[in-house]
């Protein structure tokens, strides 16, 4: 058996072409969705990474105020930034690339992005979602639930298993999937470095999500035949045939787990393609508040 591959380029294109008529329904109206990206720094990886958000928001009409300050920035200077931003009924959402230089405390920055947090990273949108209120949602474990929900992967009474419990991926998207809603009613087992036998987990999964960061870790004696696996790691590991002089390779051992499961998503072209397509539908969704 191979397993069907998820697309998260194809997902993620059908999802931007209707944001794309929501904004252009939205502008007629009188309101521009508006992003403001902070880049402190010159990480290559976080400037890539902005870049291709700021070409994202081009792509489908919403405003991207696109701010890069150096390295050396104060954490007084970047909070006054975000209060301005705030402040300014242009912008709907506000995004501050992780991580900050070592000089400014990440977690005191986030807390001045409240009512613009588009992230779903301040405690505020953490607490409604656990909750099961609205509220804005990280974008990666997001994008997740709505690959499994476009691909009609039945979540009510499955057994999910989650590999990773950082605050970014695998806890949110635990809570996400155990609400009592559409989009959850699943069974969760959320695993981490301390789980004994992880194997033993692992096999009992009907959807297995992988977010552990370690390279192909999830092996095939390690899945359910006829799983679904969602893998969310993006790894780099040497290899002297490419120019870059390495790969990138998931969480998941794709060639041979790709041959037990029912249904996976492949790196790169899986999961990536979400994250930033989320980020623009919860701007959409933060205009839409705006408009009334």
């Amino acid at each position: 058996m191979s397993a069907e591959i998820i697309s998260g380029k194809q997902i993620a294109a059908e999802i931007r072409a209707e944001l794309a008529k929501e904004v252009a329904e939205m502008k007629m109206k009188g309101v521009t969705p508006g992003l403001c990206v902070i880049l402190v720094g010159d990480d290559p990886a976080s400037k890539s990474y902005v870049t291709a958000k700021e070409r994202a928001c081009e792509e489908i009409g919403i405003y991207s105020d696109d701010n890069r300050l150096p390295a050396d920035t104060s954490q007084e200077e970047l909070i006054a930034l975000i209060e301005k931003m705030n402040s300014d009924p242009a912008i709907d959402g506000i995004l501050v690339q992780l991580p900050l230089p070592s000089h400014i405390n990440e977690q005191e920055v986030l807390m001045h992005v409240s009512q613009k947090d588009v992230d779903g990273f301040h405690p505020i949108n953490i607490g409604k979602m656990v909750l099961g209120q609205e509220a804005v949602l990280p974008c990666t474990p997001n994008g997740v639930v709505e690959m499994l929900v476009r691909k009609k992967v039945k979540i009510e009474g499955a057994h999910v298993v989650v590999v990773g419990r950082s605050n970014i991926v695998g806890k949110p998207v635990a809570n996400m999937l155990i609400q009592k809603n559409g989009r959850g009613n699943a069974t969760v087992t959320v695993c981490h470095t301390r789980t004994k036998d992880l194997k033993e987990q692992t096999l009992q999964a009907d959807i297995l999500i992988a977010a552990a960061g370690k390279p192909e870790m999830i092996r095939a004696d390690m899945v359910k035949a006829g799983a679904v696996v969602i893998d969310v790691g993006v790894n780099r590991v040497e290899d002297a045939t490419k120019k870059s002089g390495y790969r990138l390779v998931g969480d998941v051992a794709f060639d041979e787990v790709s041959q037990k499961a029912s249904m996976i998503t492949p790196v790169p072209g899986g999961v990536g393609p979400m994250t930033i397509t989320m980020l623009l539908k919860s701007t959409v969704n933060l205009a839409k508040k705006r408009l009334g």
